[in-house]
């Protein structure tokens, strides 16, 4: 067998493993939530679906795929279908570029622990975080819903707005590491992991990525209360569970994220560097969740306030400091 077949067939396995293992964490997390949710609350959440209702995302699956999927009249139906496939397609197709382990040996052949290790990968997540308002935009005005319009209007606002603020939180990372390449990123962090020497790009980043994901306090283009369900309210069946599992696709997307741009990504003692990174993104899917139990939603005025006249601005001031520090050590970008 020539050398690029091999290479082709590893990195075919290489995706599969990393699809099925992505949606059995994003459908399994969903349990985990529920049930943290109900422990939060003093209730039992999710119990009657195979023994302490570890089957209930099994469930939840087969009852969105036989449910019958239907479409508002009046509505733009090519895009009203295709809208949710983005949100979804966007947060699986990152993990393209996230290292979630050193590499291995394979008959001499060393096997990456990264599906593609892109010089450019930083803008590659970029580029796909940035398409899920698409999603959100095109899914709310293609539902002849003024409901669903609203919470298109006020989702699209929230996520450009945050962006801003997202992509310069990490600029700081880029100077440290001297590349774009999340791989460089995450060996950069050999001695001290970044969350130590940029704290507030950490937060920053954190609280944006927060915000993009529109959970809770940011769910403001799902507002229950005041919208039903936003963008989303019009959908049903498997496109409507294709919304809901972009979300939580896209959440353990970030705990990834985080783990490589702010913890180590892979690295740590005594475990495997595998199991240290799904330790990283489990911890970081945790503090989302606990975040969703302990606050309430903000104002649209707060949201705005908070983005452009409080995380833009730091982010900034912070991208002024470390270049001053840098300078000032003599490091060389």
């Amino acid at each position: 067998m020539s050398l690029w077949v091999a290479g082709i067939i590893i990195l075919i396995v290489k995706l599969l493993l990393v699809l099925v293992a992505l949606l059995l964490f994003a459908a399994y997390l969903i349990y985990v939530e529920r049930r943290l949710l109900g422990f939060f609350q003093l209730r039992l959440g999710p119990n009657r679906a195979g023994p302490w209702g570890l089957l209930q995302p099994i469930a939840d699956a087969v009852k969105l795929l036989t449910k019958e999927d239907l479409s508002p009249t009046g509505a733009d139906r090519v895009i009203f279908l295709y809208a949710p496939v983005v949100v979804a397609a966007a947060a699986i197709l990152i993990f393209a570029v996230v290292p979630f382990a050193p590499g291995w040996t394979f008959r001499g052949q060393p096997i990456p622990g990264v599906i593609t290790d892109l010089n450019v990968g930083l803008l590659y997540v970029y580029a796909l975080s940035s398409l899920a308002v698409y999603s959100v935009a095109l899914g709310g005005w293609s539902s002849n819903s003024k409901y669903s319009l609203l919470g298109a209007i006020r989702g699209a606002a929230q996520m450009i707005s945050y962006e801003l603020s997202l992509g310069l939180s990490l600029v700081p990372i880029v100077m440290m590491a001297k590349s774009f390449s999340l791989v460089d990123i995450v060996n950069a962090q050999a001695r001290c992991p970044f969350i130590l020497l940029q704290p507030v790009a950490c937060i920053i980043f954190f609280i944006s990525s927060v915000a993009e994901m529109k959970r809770i306090p940011f769910d403001i283009p799902e507002a229950e209360h005041e919208l039903i369900a936003g963008y989303h309210t019009e959908y049903s069946g498997m496109r409507f569970g294709l919304f809901f599992l972009g979300e939580y696709v896209t959440m353990v997307t970030l705990g990834a994220l985080v783990a490589v741009f702010f913890l180590g990504g892979w690295r740590g003692p005594w475990l495997p560097p595998l199991l240290w990174f799904l330790i990283k993104v489990a911890a970081v899917s945790f503090v989302i969740i606990w975040i969703r139990g302990t606050l309430g939603r903000l104002r649209y005025d707060q949201l705005m306030h908070l983005g452009w006249k409080l995380l833009v601005p730091v982010a900034l001031i912070n991208i002024i400091v470390t270049g001053g520090v840098m300078l000032a050590w003599g490091y060389k970008v």
